[in-house]
């Protein structure tokens, strides 16, 4: 069907299309009127998503916004939310949700959670684009019932966030502080076998015992070093003077040997003169022989005893070296012993430092779920505090008008269109080629202008005073 088909029907049956076009406007007018008026109300909060916590000292990832955001939305129109809510409104004591809960369960279940499922209905979250804030609405009959249930679930949501920190942190916390017990009773006896052992082998935390003791080890070395230097050198001088006993440098810078061999040689020379003079019987020649003799004797002797005095000096030094031996062996067993108590002290010191950084740690970890347990305050903010709206927000007017002229209009063009189909009748040149088949010979003019002067005559004298009268 073409359009001006479809314009000659809609101009043929226009009555029928006008009178489905009312008969909708009535309609949704009358359903607007009967329909219950429904109020909205809206609460937002906001979120503080970038801020570090004060007590965690952690922030929430910039990736991880959007996902907290939806867990947030999702939080709010949880079922543990709005029971609390509905709990703090009293609205399981109200008579006629009662009636209303026992009308749809016949009394099975429980009130809350369906009371929850049917607030859930006319309950929404809406997240403003690109921000940190969260809108609450809903609708209820009464706007003051509306404002106080949205307000109601803005609060419950604030408290169950605080909850969902601070429950976990209790539980946190007594778990910690157990275990801070069995840590601090760890470091005490860590540093009571420490203890013990510094009081059973007399090891001390500072260094000092042990540098003393390095000290005289390394001075026991000194002295051995110089002992085996002059055992050494006395050994030589003892040798040599035994096999040399007249040549030895001891015997020779002797100051009695050494006065000796000067006497010795006045005498001699004395000798030679008188020998040269008077012969070897004289008698002081003899006397002089017999007082060289005397003091060559009295050399050997010093020079035996010299010798002597070198063999012991090279005994004295032999037994200071091994006594200086013997006390260095003795001094190093002490120092060695000295670093393995110290060494054992240092891994129970070891222990001591382990266990009280494990217990530092835990009781970090204490400290923290303390005062997350019991922290009174949380990210969520409210924003903004729903108030009871002043104009309902369904049924709305302008919209089901707005529908009803659409479907009104669809409808009686519809309803002319089927009428048209039943009754169908010639409008148009092409009706008779279409729905004929025939081809079109001629067009009669209608009567309105084949006999204008006719028509207009009868009015004419229908409209003489005379004339109808008679």
């Amino acid at each position: 069907m073409s359009a001006s088909q479809l314009l000659a029907v809609l101009k043929a049956r226009w009555r029928c299309a006008a009178l489905v076009f009312l008969a909708v406007l009535a309609l949704a007018g009358a359903v607007t009127a009967v329909l219950p008026k429904q109020y909205t109300a809206t609460a937002s909060v906001v979120l503080d998503v970038k801020s570090t916590d004060p007590i965690a000292g952690a922030g929430i990832q910039p990736l991880a916004i959007a996902s907290y955001m939806a867990t947030q939305a999702d939080l709010i129109a949880s079922e543990p939310v709005v029971v609390n809510a509905l709990q703090a409104l009293k609205a399981d004591q109200d008579p006629r949700n009662v009636a209303k809960w026992r009308d749809a369960t016949h009394g099975q279940g429980q009130l809350l959670p369906w009371l929850a499922e049917q607030t859930l209905k006319k309950f929404e979250v809406l997240p403003y684009r690109d921000s940190n804030i969260l809108a609450v609405t809903f609708t209820a009959p009464t706007p003051q019932g509306a404002a106080d249930t949205a307000n109601a679930i803005v609060r419950s949501y604030i408290s169950t966030t605080l909850g969902l920190r601070s429950d976990p942190a209790r539980q946190y916390n007594r778990f910690f502080d157990a275990r801070a017990k069995q840590l601090r009773d760890a470091v005490e006896q860590a540093q009571a076998r420490l203890t013990a052992y510094q009081r059973e082998v007399g090891v001390v935390a500072s260094d000092e015992k042990l540098d003393v003791e390095n000290s005289r080890l390394s001075e026991l070395s000194s002295q051995l070093v110089a002992a085996q230097a002059a055992a050494g050198e006395s050994g030589s001088r003892s040798l040599y003077g035994q096999r040399s006993g007249e040549r030895s440098p001891d015997v020779l810078s002797n100051p009695v040997i050494s006065g000796l061999n000067g006497d010795m040689a006045q005498k001699k020379a004395r000798l030679n003169e008188l020998r040269a003079r008077f012969g070897d019987q004289y008698p002081d020649v003899e006397t002089l022989r017999a007082n060289i003799d005397e003091l060559q004797q009295r050399i050997n002797a010093e020079t035996r005893r010299v010798v002597s005095s070198l063999a012991v000096t090279n005994r004295v030094n032999e037994s200071k070296v091994a006594q200086t031996r013997g006390e260095l062996e003795v001094q190093r067993a002490k120092v060695l012993r000295i670093k393995a108590q110290r060494d054992q002290a240092a891994v129970l010191q070891r222990d001591v430092d382990n266990a009280n950084q494990a217990y530092s740690a835990i009781y970090t970890q204490v400290s923290q779920s303390m005062l997350e347990s019991q922290a009174t305050q949380t990210n969520v903010s409210p924003l903004q505090v729903a108030s009871p709206p002043a104009l309902p927000s369904r049924p709305k007017v302008l919209l089901n008008l707005a529908v009803a002229l659409i479907l009104g209009t669809v409808l009686g063009a519809a309803t002319a269109l089927i009428r048209e189909r039943r009754d169908r009748r010639l409008r148009s040149d092409d009706d008779v080629e279409l729905l004929l088949g025939q081809p079109l010979l001629g067009r009669l003019a209608s009567a309105a202008h084949t006999l204008p002067d006719a028509r207009a005559k009868r009015l004419a004298f229908w409209r003489t005073p005379a004339l109808r009268g008679a």
